[in-house]
């Protein structure tokens, strides 16, 4: 897709064919998408120069025309009245190179948002990282990707499969967390306030903005509000994992931990009343697109005296006295 016809779309001018062709082409890639908010992004900037400009139109088109035509031994002419539309094109190109070196001096980063709602979806960054990101998360990342990887993690869980570049650290924000890499694999999860780290492969730098932990390989890191510590761990479980496996696998897993990853991936509100079954382990495996009564079915029948009961939106679960 031409700048041309992107121009022609922002101001208005494309024809019916040309918009479908435009609209078609921000639907077939993230990278599309990202192109037209950049033009965008300048276009806008260029409005607010224009209001303060005294640019003159058909100057401007013979000025260009000019430049595009200077390497050719004849020049073309073209009659000013049947380029109306094309000379605030023109203008328009002329504001742009202004406005993109004022942007790219004193203008702030821009991002892009991207989110699942109600299902798991995979996307590419412009820099060829590849995101998960489990249903109800949200992300955006720097517009200007190509100069500056940085990503902000708004709530959810990701997991991030890095494009490997030296010279441009990738660096995601989560709050007051920043975690920084240069290409590895990991998973992000921030929900209510904890921001979880777990890595897969390379190494991943965790700062909180007092200290700073260095993960690699089956390591993670818990970060919670009220506490200013990272503490490192060794991942015990492939729980954070069942958005993109498509299982529960449950082993050794205490029926609380249970609770809490059903609660997360369903939206449900299950509580164990009885505190003398928080504990016990639970090894199985479960299908994650089952729905949830399902999977609890199957735990009621393989944990021995365990009772569900439903009462005002909660699920309980306790022990048959």
């Amino acid at each position: 897709m031409t700048e041309e016809i992107l121009i022609k779309f922002l101001l208005k001018e494309t024809s019916e064919e040309e918009s479908i062709a435009v609209q078609t082409w921000l639907d077939e890639a993230t990278s599309n998408r990202v192109e037209f908010a950049r033009l965008e992004k300048i276009w806008t900037a260029s409005k607010s120069l224009s209001s303060k400009s005294n640019i003159n139109e058909e100057e401007a088109w013979i000025k260009f025309k000019a430049k595009t035509n200077s390497g050719s031994k004849e020049a073309i002419v073209i009659p000013i009245k049947q380029t109306f539309g094309w000379l605030k094109i023109a203008a328009v190109l002329v504001l742009i190179a202004g406005a993109w070196m004022m942007y790219n001096v004193f203008g702030p980063t821009n991002y892009t948002d991207l989110s699942a709602s109600n299902k798991v979806i995979t996307e590419h960054l412009p820099d060829g990282s590849e995101v998960t990101l489990n249903k109800n998360s949200q992300i955006s990342y720097a517009t200007d990707f190509k100069d500056d990887r940085s990503v902000k993690l708004k709530n959810g869980d990701v997991f991030f499969n890095v494009a490997h570049d030296k010279s441009r650290p990738f660096v995601i924000k989560v709050d007051k967390v920043s975690i920084t890499v240069v290409g590895t694999s990991f998973n992000v999860k921030h929900l209510e306030g904890e921001t979880e780290v777990i890595v897969e492969t390379g190494i991943v730098k965790v700062s909180n903005g007092k200290e700073i932990v260095e993960l690699r390989k089956g390591e993670k890191v818990l970060i919670k509000e009220v506490s200013s510590k990272l503490i490192k761990e060794q991942n015990t479980d492939q729980l954070y994992n069942y958005y993109r496996s498509g299982e529960f696998v449950f082993y050794k897993t205490p029926l609380l931990k249970v609770a809490e990853i059903l609660n997360e991936a369903y939206n449900a509100h299950i509580v164990i009343k009885d505190a003398s079954i928080a504990n016990e382990t639970y090894n199985t495996t479960l299908k994650a697109s089952k729905s949830l009564d399902s999977n609890l079915n199957i735990i009621r029948e393989t944990v021995q005296n365990l009772k569900i009961d439903r009462n005002d939106g909660q699920i309980i679960l306790s022990k048959i006295k």
